[in-house]
């Protein structure tokens, strides 16, 4: 049956109702302070996510970092691959961000005995809770690849078939064309980072952008940051250094400045929301508080607001500049956040707010 809008429930693919549907993918990138990616060999089967010994230790402690302390880790497994990776060690790679503005996160990488990888990966995690871990045991297995992008495609079937139907071809493509060894880009297959109803998505570091329902046909733009960049704004999910609506600003930014404002030191941040009942009046005030858990729960609490003022400063080759944003709901569609299990069931559909920028200075 040939999907249209009016039997988007017949479609398999959240993915595909997605993108019939118009939904916006913009503002839907997690917020991400360090990413901590592991070699992983698959299969992934989604009962790794509770019983695996090696998630089942690092997995509450980065939930403690969010929720305690408002430190946003997002630990990934990657897909060994037979190029890149070496028997018997487990790459780790480590990204941070340092202090606002900036266009990178800052890169580190081991490559570990297998039976050290566990040990290094919570001691990066201790570390952010203030546990001061000694890291020079592992100097040794540092690599320095800092000049090398790497690309995660996410093919994590067992979580949405969406992901293994659109983002495997994807990752294929990319993995051939652009991810040999001799190119300074590495691609990856990733488990699932949030946001299938875009796949095929994926993870653009160490500046730090999500992408989503991609074609092959724009590949070449997003690789080599080419071409008319407004061709890009409708697979662009956001920047992960900031939240949805600042992430909204932030496209609106790119496109008036082209492919070179991926390259600028920037910073967003949201000064007005528009709120009703107690949280208009909380709100001015607890924003305020430098207290980084405080930002963690504020974004939960208001993520009901009808509007935001966003303002984006970056820096350029002629100085310091200024963007002044507004963002308002503009309706919202229909669309879904899985695909069906299997082929003659039917999708849940739910309406999904849309924005649009009424303001821009």
């Amino acid at each position: 049956m040939h999907t249209t809008k009016n039997n988007l429930s017949d479609c398999r693919y959240c993915s595909q109702i997605s993108k019939i549907s118009g939904e916006d993918p913009i503002g839907s990138a997690p917020r991400v302070d360090y990413w901590i990616l592991v070699e992983f060999p698959q299969p992934w089967p989604i009962s790794m996510f509770m019983e695996d010994p090696f998630i089942k230790q690092i997995a509450p402690l980065a939930e403690r970092l969010a929720i305690r302390y408002g430190i946003m880790v997002r630990p990934l497994a990657i897909a060994p691959d037979p190029e890149y990776s070496q028997p018997g060690y487990t790459r780790v790679i480590y990204y941070y961000s340092p202090a606002q503005p900036f266009a990178e996160y800052v890169k580190q990488e081991y490559v570990v005995p297998d039976n050290q990888a566990l040990t290094l990966v919570i001691a990066l995690l201790k570390n952010l809770l203030g546990k001061a871990i000694d890291l020079s045991q592992f100097a040794a297995y540092e690599r320095k690849t800092q000049a090398l992008r790497e690309i995660l495609v996410c093919t994590h079937t067992q979580v949405d078939i969406a992901c293994g139907r659109f983002g495997t071809p994807i990752y294929r493509h990319l993995r051939q064309t652009y991810g040999q060894p001799d190119k300074q880009m590495r691609v990856w297959q990733s488990i699932h980072f949030g946001g299938h109803q875009f796949a095929p998505t994926l993870i653009d570091l160490p500046t730090g952008q999500l992408w989503g329902h991609l074609e092959t046909h724009v590949l070449q733009q997003l690789v080599h940051r080419n071409g008319d960049h407004h061709q890009m704004r409708h697979f662009y999910r956001g920047w992960t250094v900031v939240d949805q609506f600042e992430q909204i600003a932030e496209r609106e930014a790119w496109m008036q400045e082209g492919w070179d404002w991926f390259t600028y030191p920037r910073t967003a941040h949201v000064t007005r929301k528009g709120l009703k009942g107690l949280k208009r009046v909380l709100y001015p005030i607890l924003r305020l508080v430098p207290l980084k858990q405080l930002r963690f729960w504020l974004e939960i609490w208001t993520s009901d607001a009808s509007w935001a003022d966003v303002e984006v400063s970056y820096l350029c080759p002629q100085g310091k500049a200024l963007y002044q944003v507004r963002i308002e709901e503009s309706g919202a569609v229909m669309s879904a956040r899985k695909s069906a299990a299997k082929a003659n069931q039917k999708v849940a559909l739910a309406p999904v707010k849309q924005y649009r920028v009424s303001h821009f200075k």
